[in-house]
């Protein structure tokens, strides 16, 4: 049954890649306005739920939906009233992840182009926005991440945080419905993770729907409304984050906090 209220449902996903079977059968619901965390160990599958999410991987069973619309499949009404799903054309699947953001673990900025340049690219080419008003939009994103003074900085002159902050303003350069994190700040020195997930916490704070994949559980503790334990393709266990990771019940979940807290 689809939830009407979901910005995000996830119902029995499965992917494999080749014979190794990456997602199991994988529920999850997000509302609109929620920030979901996804934690647990390295190869459970956390970062390819995302790209299933956002239709940069295909999934093999199960269904995902945003805002109640089948993401990479549409459903074709028969003759005898059967329905059928059907892969949705290249621009279809465009259409539906320009409505959603993506901040990689890799900041994969364009070398060539500054700060500026880099936030005003899609928007001049996806929605067709005059330099002007591409320029404008994209000094005002590089303020809200503190980089106003670094606008005409190329990558290489700017630290790794201060690089993931621009890759930040330029996913929200597309005015997106939904933010997705791919651990955005495990490729940062250590003292430079701050100053990312003070964007990302103001972000939260705006009421931006969220699912972030990250090993800081910290800040899951602080920012997230609902923690999802994932482990070998499944979701083991999700709820309030005082609970998931305060007082697991899943003894694989109890397992893994004991480790890393």
């Amino acid at each position: 049954m689809t939830d009407t209220t979901a910005k995000i449902q996830i119902d029995g996903v499965h992917k494999f890649f080749g014979e190794l079977h990456v997602l199991k059968g994988v529920d999850l619901h997000v509302e609109q306005g929620e920030v979901a965390v996804l934690l647990g160990p390295s190869g459970s599958g956390k970062s390819t739920l995302l790209r299933c999410v956002n239709g940069l991987e295909e999934f093999n069973a199960g269904r995902i939906r945003v805002d109640g619309e089948l993401v990479g499949l549409r459903e074709v009404t028969r003759r005898d009233g059967s329905v059928e799903l059907h892969r949705r054309t290249d621009a279809d699947i465009a259409r539906q992840r320009s409505r959603i953001g993506m901040v990689f673990q890799r900041f994969n900025l364009f070398p060539h182009q500054t700060a500026l340049g880099n936030v005003m690219e899609a928007p001049r080419k996806v929605h067709r926005l005059s330099r002007g008003e591409a320029e404008r939009r994209a000094r005002e994103l590089l303020e809200r991440v503190g980089l106003a003074d670094r606008a005409h900085h190329y990558p290489a002159q700017l630290s790794g945080g201060q690089q993931q902050r621009v890759a930040i303003a330029r996913a929200l350069a597309m005015e997106p419905e939904l933010m997705l994190f791919d651990e955005p700040t495990s490729a940062l020195d250590p003292e430079l993770v701050g100053e990312v997930l003070s964007v990302m916490k103001d972000l939260a704070a705006s009421g931006m729907t969220m699912v972030v994949v990250t090993h800081e559980v910290g800040f899951a503790r602080e920012v997230a409304d609902q923690v999802v334990f994932m482990d070998d393709g499944l979701v083991v266990e999700a709820g309030a984050p005082d609970q998931v990771i305060g007082d697991p019940r899943n003894p694989r979940t109890r397992e893994f906090f004991a480790k890393v807290l």
